[in-house]
């Protein structure tokens, strides 16, 4: 298989997987930092769901017979000054995600590559999941202003971005986390 915008956008879109993973960790320790541990294991476990979908993405091309090199990562962020500002800035990666998947599949669909588009058909669907359940927990954040255990109470008691793994979810190399 040649090397196609589709598969060079995937190539790069497994790095900002795993730079959005390593974000969420940062996230995760902030709060954690912060004695919010709901709002961390929250994190963490994003953090492990970007990191999957990193391996979903090593799998595909290793089902399609691509090589690949896993890319490197930029720094990330790691300091706050109140849990509205990382969610928000979990928020933004999101939407960011969702644009680059979107890019994914028309690229495939430019390429004509069927197989490329059908698997970006999951990853689209995730994303409307995943900014949608971060636009409601900066929304809760936001309302809670100075109280923080107001947003811990909302993630005790909501389960939000807690669907497990979904049974339709491509393989991951290696297996899901």
């Amino acid at each position: 298989m040649t090397e196609t915008s589709f598969n060079e956008l995937l190539s790069a879109q497994i790095g900002n997987e795993f730079a959005a993973s390593q974000q969420y960790i940062a996230i995760a320790v902030w709060f954690d930092n912060q004695d919010l541990p709901q709002l961390a294991t929250h994190f963490y476990r994003q953090s492990v769901e970007e990191r999957n979908h990193a391996m979903m993405l090593v799998q595909y091309r290793l089902d399609r017979g691509v090589g690949l090199e896993i890319p490197g990562i930029p720094a990330v962020k790691n300091e706050f000054a109140n849990p509205v500002e990382p969610i928000a800035l979990a928020l933004a990666q999101e939407k960011q995600v969702t644009t680059q998947i979107e890019a994914l599949f028309a690229a495939a669909r430019a390429d004509s590559d069927a197989l490329g588009e059908q698997a970006m058909l999951w990853f689209l669907k995730e994303q409307v999941e995943e900014v949608a359940s971060m636009s409601t927990l900066l929304t809760i954040a936001q309302r809670a202003g100075d109280n923080w255990f107001d947003i811990e109470n909302f993630i005790a008691r909501e389960s939000v971005g807690d669907g497990g793994l979904d049974s339709d979810a491509p393989a991951a190399a290696g297996g899901a986390l």
